[in-house]
């Protein structure tokens, strides 16, 4: 199998880019759907993310890639074998890159349990799905227009939960699924119901670029590529660590990002001010916000990356704005914010309602 084609060395859609960043240093921000024209390089984009994600801490043995440090994670497995050992080894894996074919069925997505052994036998048999494969790497989707309207919805609880669990017959299985989901789709052969276009946390809409020098430099790249895939590689391998190793630490700096009350009122009132319907983008714009950060190396998030969230998170959120004219840009989103900022201030001081986690906090008692 060739080397994959290095994700530093795709040339333009930064905006693409920077949405499959943000979902690798935090997979709880939901996935990203990437809409645009065929030859645009979206399956490109994703399958190259994979390849330089970092490697993964597992329990060895384990069919789902549990993370060994985290148990109330586990895998219905995973807690029996410590139950009766008390100790898990563990190994390390490549992130692992699934790809889910337009013609999944639900079975073979979340997996299915052998309900004539455990009648038979009394023994539980959990046969994996594609979620399982998936944990705690990258499943892409490609034409996910095309997909079953209920197996997406399937896909995308799970990602927002990041678990899955299979129940038949009074018999349960449960297993992390927590996964970077990547959605790409050409808008000429179908779009997405609008329930399900919201429940993807970012979206990106692309084109083929325009400007002559870039569509050469695309063409020598892959020239290049397909002469000697081992020879490119190893020419791009320093970026590509470089990249790799700013995520890995992105993933251990986000929890650690804090915000305020400030940045908490400038994110409501840009969606309020945007007409967007219902919460979702609020939570996913804060969640990006702070990957931002943490990829930057910072433990606070500023109005910049509010802009930035915000750019890859209302696209496909809102109506009748300014985005149906033409796209807003990081900097004209961060100048609204801040005269939105300006027109109101938060009633508490911001040291005193920073925060270090979503949701964090104590309620007051009356």
């Amino acid at each position: 199998m060739p080397a994959i084609f290095p994700f530093t060395a795709i040339v333009g859609q930064e905006r693409m880019k920077r949405a499959l960043i943000l979902n690798a240093v935090d997979t709880r921000i939901g996935g990203v759907l990437i809409r645009g024209e065929r030859g645009t390089a979206k399956s490109t984009a994703a399958r190259s993310l994979a390849a330089l994600l970092p490697h993964v801490k597992v329990v060895q043995d384990c069919r789902f890639g549990c993370d060994p440090d985290k148990s109330g994670t586990w895998c219905t497995e995973c807690k029996e074998r410590y139950a009766a050992a008390k100790k898990l080894p563990t190994a390390e894996r490549a992130t692992p890159f699934v790809n889910l074919p337009v013609s999944a069925t639900e079975d073979r997505v979340v997996g299915t349990l052998d309900i004539e052994k455990a009648i038979q036998k009394g023994e539980r048999h959990f046969e994996p799905g594609v979620l399982a494969s998936a944990n705690r790497g990258l499943l892409y989707i490609d034409e996910v227009n095309l997909l079953d309207d209920h197996v997406v919805d399937i896909l995308l609880d799970s990602a927002a939960m990041g678990v899955n669990t299979v129940e038949r017959e009074g018999i349960s299985f449960a297993h992390p699924a927590r996964f970077i989901l990547v959605g790409t789709m050409n808008p000429e052969e179908g779009d997405l119901r609008p329930q399900l276009l919201d429940r993807f946390a970012l979206s990106v809409d692309i084109v083929g670029i325009r400007d002559a020098r870039e569509r050469v430099t695309i063409m020598e790249r892959n020239l290049s590529y397909e002469r000697d895939a081992e020879a490119f590689r190893a020419k791009w391998l320093e970026k590509e660590d470089e990249l790799s190793q700013k995520i890995a630490l992105g993933r251990e700096l986000v929890d650690q990002v804090k915000y305020t009350s400030r940045d908490l009122l400038s994110i409501a009132a840009l969606t309020s001010s945007l007409n967007v319907d219902g919460h979702r983008a609020d939570l996913v714009i804060l969640k990006a916000a702070r990957a931002e950060a943490a990829f930057e190396g910072r433990t606070k998030i500023n109005d910049h990356d509010i802009a930035l969230a915000a750019e890859l998170a209302l696209p496909h959120r809102i109506k009748r704005t300014p985005f149906q004219q033409a796209e807003m840009t990081t900097e004209q989103l961060q100048e609204r914010i801040e005269q939105l900022a300006g027109q109101s201030q938060p009633s508490e001081s911001d040291d005193e309602s920073e925060s270090k986690q979503d949701g964090e906090g104590e309620e007051k008692k009356t």
